[in-house]
């Protein structure tokens, strides 16, 4: 087996229009670490992205902690995560893991000490753990007093809205809600979203807008619509992610970080902000703690 390529991605550039306040977290990016080899059932791993490569994209955001989501190319092997985490260190990342109903609780134990925070639902393809088995993980992690991160099609909003609405512990509704195609702002799964919200456990992520955006960068007006009346709605439940380094688009699509940040300018007001980078983070995360 040939090995993966070295990173090769544009790790550096202008910094963002927006400057940071200290504490701000990505509260969701991958790491691909050499040694780890892709798992059957998930994507190839088209080049590496070492921790190293990361702080370099941290220090031109200016950001202070970060957030690893388990990448689906390892599937239900979090061992580059554990890795990662050890390298980042306890005090600036935690993890989000790929748990089923048979991880052992004493191995969620161990993985809490070593950071993690979450577990990982996907029902798109390559997703490693998927809806149908979200209640029981999120039986397994409440005592330890994780979130789930789910992430759906949010025009299939309706298959899932009584899943969701079962749930007794925290969960994230990833990525704008991944609308494919994007929905106007006052679609009606839209408003589903923000009633989840007004429930008191359920957090919306600013990630990933060029994923689902017809309207592209830098502004992402399509997505920006629905991004702007969510956070208008919950300031306090929601948080911020760059999604690097960006696998899910190809190397000519592949966005500029700075922008990914930068459009919370545009969609969210300074106290605002302030809630999504830096207070949100901390208290779901327990940096600082």
């Amino acid at each position: 087996m040939s090995e993966v390529p070295a990173n090769t991605r544009p790790l550096d550039g202008p910094a963002p229009r927006l400057q940071a306040p200290p504490g701000a977290t990505d509260c969701h990016i991958h790491l691909y670490l050499p040694g780890h080899r892709a798992r059957p059932g998930g994507p190839a791993i088209p080049e590496l992205a070492t921790v190293e490569d990361y702080r370099r994209v941290q220090r031109r955001l200016s950001l202070e902690r970060v957030v690893v989501t388990q990448s689906n190319a390892y599937q239900r092997d979090n061992a580059a995560l554990l890795e990662a985490l050890a390298e980042l260190g306890p005090e600036k990342a935690r993890g989000v893991a790929a748990v089923t109903p048979e991880t052992s609780p004493r191995e969620l134990e161990a993985w809490h000490a070593q950071g993690v925070r979450g577990a990982r639902i996907m029902q798109l393809p390559g997703g490693a753990v998927t809806i149908d088995r979200m209640g029981e993980v999120e039986r397994r992690i409440r005592p330890l007093g994780w979130h789930l991160m789910v992430q759906f099609n949010g025009r299939h909003l309706d298959d899932h809205r009584d899943a969701l609405r079962r749930l007794e512990g925290d969960y994230i509704i990833d990525h704008i809600g991944k609308f494919m195609d994007p929905v106007p702002a006052d679609d009606r799964r839209v408003d589903e979203i923000l009633r989840l919200l007004d429930r008191g456990n359920a957090w919306f992520k600013i990630c990933a807008g060029y994923e689902a955006s017809l309207a592209g960068g830098p502004h992402y007006a399509d997505v920006g619509a629905i991004a702007r009346r969510v956070i208008a709605h919950a300031p306090e439940r929601i948080l911020w992610g760059s999604n690097w380094p960006h696998v899910g688009v190809p190397r000519a699509q592949y966005p500029d970080d700075a922008e990914q940040l930068d459009v919370l300018l545009e969609w969210a007001s300074p106290e605002a902000r302030q809630k999504i980078l830096v207070d949100n983070p901390a208290a779901l995360y327990g940096f600082g703690a």
